[in-house]
């Protein structure tokens, strides 16, 4: 009975994390659920990787339920398939709790160690490991939960969203100890919290980057098509009518289409469109990029793509870190049977390569990345230091009207504030956003509209400490935490197994 309170307990505080992020943001709720789980684990260390594994398969069912709208309502699979595959996604990435509380209680007995050293740092190398292991899903880690509202926002621009999430962990440890430890273990655990979260405050007011050259004017156009729709050759010409009719309405320097807003290989769209699409928007002197499917140069394959219209010559930034099972199809011998009971079209994306240089539009250099690519911040930072501005695209039909669209604009958030740069995002149903250098929401386009966002924005030069350090820096210190933790539990035991006569 003990042990399904237990595991209860931990399934309640893992479901609750869904409240700590965008659209809710109730930051302090990270906290807050991850020092219920210590304390459950200090207090039943026989079932640490149960209860770190139930809160994980909890917190991420909660967060990425989404999952099961894409996968049966749009991509048509029947529920009897499409509901195990939603849990398959929790069921891996809750072994890395379940390993971090595991592995915590196994490494010291004393309270200060296990919470403020080894706990903070397993988590966080767990959360690490999540960001590239099988290509990686770095989406819901925790220190997503403290963007821009959280004082610990002002630690990412230092330390990436990897620092958060150490962070966040650190606090939760310090929780355990002010409501378990000794009366001195509380007083520091209390003047560490209030240090470490008026510090993040202070950090906040700085400005790690500088604008360079004139604001200009962008505009980001939301098509607002239906996934069911949107490769539907009977809706193709209504797409295309919408979205002309977005550029001859609008005047800005730069103006940014949804990914795959035509939805179309480039060299099989109208050419009588193209000219005119381009056209139009040469005449308002406005250049124009688009997402849309291209093929490889070889013809063998294609890219998921932003391309400028507006150059005759359509240079093109193509999607490099592919969704797996969406854009590429891992292990298909084993797995490839499931596509028959979905429509998927374009599940078999290549690569764009690594390395790709920004576009230029109207003159400024704009770093673009693909949906699901802004995920990952380390990878942005390359395109960021050679661009003053990022830029995302995106289309989040698949998942409805779920919280995936606040949850990845969250992620965007996060990227502005680690390259100190404007983030503009361009979605085909939301939420498409202007975001200023310091991870703020300038302006959002309301979901589920046909309309064009537009706003002045500038480019940024200069980097921040985490593009000039990467994830290094956090990685390291959570390895050397780990291991001085390590040195630390094994002098214990050999201490306490030495006989008294010996100790004296």
């Amino acid at each position: 009975m003990r042990t399904l309170f237990v595991l209860i307990a931990a399934a309640i505080a893992g479901a609750l994390t869904l409240y700590g992020f965008a659209p809710y943001r109730l930051y302090g709720l990270l906290p807050l659920s991850l020092a219920a789980l210590a304390q459950l684990v200090q207090r039943n260390p026989q079932l640490a990787f149960r209860t770190g594994y139930v809160w994980g398969v909890a917190a991420y069912t909660s967060n990425f339920n989404w999952i099961y709208h894409s996968l049966h309502d749009v991509a048509g699979l029947p529920a009897l398939l499409a509901a195990p595959l939603v849990l398959l996604l929790p069921a891996y990435l809750a072994i890395w709790p379940g390993l971090a509380c595991w592995l915590t209680t196994r490494i010291d007995q004393r309270p200060w160690v296990r919470w403020l050293l080894a706990f903070p740092a397993l988590w966080e190398l767990g959360e690490w490991l999540r960001s590239w292991v099988m290509t990686g899903f770095p989406w819901g880690a925790i220190g997503y939960s403290q963007v821009t509202e959280s004082p610990l926002s002002g630690f990412i621009p230092i330390g990436g969203i990897h620092l958060a999430s150490w962070l966040v962990a650190l606090s939760a440890g310090a929780l355990v100890l002010v409501a378990t430890g000794s009366r001195l273990q509380r007083m520091a655990a209390v003047i560490g919290i209030t240090l470490l979260w008026s510090g993040g405050f202070w950090l906040q007011s700085i400005n790690w980057t500088t604008p360079a050259g004139k604001p200009y004017r962008v505009a980001l156009a939301q098509g607002d098509i239906a996934q069911a729709i949107k490769w539907d050759p009977a809706t193709f010409e209504e797409t295309l009518k919408i979205y002309y009719q977005q550029v001859a309405s609008t005047q800005a320097d730069v103006m940014i289409l949804p990914e795959t807003a035509l939805p179309v290989f480039l060299d099989d769209l109208p050419s009588g469109y193209l000219t005119m699409i381009a056209g139009d928007a040469r005449r308002k002197n406005m250049a124009l990029a688009t997402g849309i499917p291209r093929r490889t140069n070889d013809g063998r394959g294609y890219l998921n793509a932003v391309v400028t219209l507006t150059d005759s010559a359509q240079p093109y930034y193509a999607k490099d870190h592919l969704v797996p099972f969406g854009e590429f199809i891992p292990l298909p011998a084993l797995i490839g049977w499931i596509y028959q009971y979905m429509n998927m079209p374009l599940s078999g994306f290549s690569r764009g390569g690594a390395n790709q240089a920004p576009l230029l539009l109207a003159g400024h250099k704009i770093a673009f990345n693909i949906c699901y690519e802004d995920s990952f911040g380390e990878e942005l930072i390359g395109p960021a230091a050679q661009a003053g501005i990022l830029a995302n695209v995106s289309n989040l039909a698949w998942f409805g009207k779920s919280v995936a669209m606040s949850q990845h604009l969250q992620l965007s958030q996060a990227r502005a504030l680690e390259t100190g740069r404007f983030m503009l995002r361009a979605t085909n149903t939301g939420m498409t956003a202007i975001i200023r250098p310091d991870g703020q929401i300038a302006s959002v386009a309301a979901p589920f509209t046909q309309q064009v966002l537009e706003g002045m924005v500038q480019d940024y030069q200069g980097l921040t400490p985490y593009m000039q350090h990467g994830n290094q820096p956090v990685i390291s210190s959570c390895i050397a935490l780990l291991l001085l933790a390590i040195g630390l539990g094994a002098w214990q035991r050999r201490q306490s197994s030495r006989p008294p006569e010996a100790a004296a």
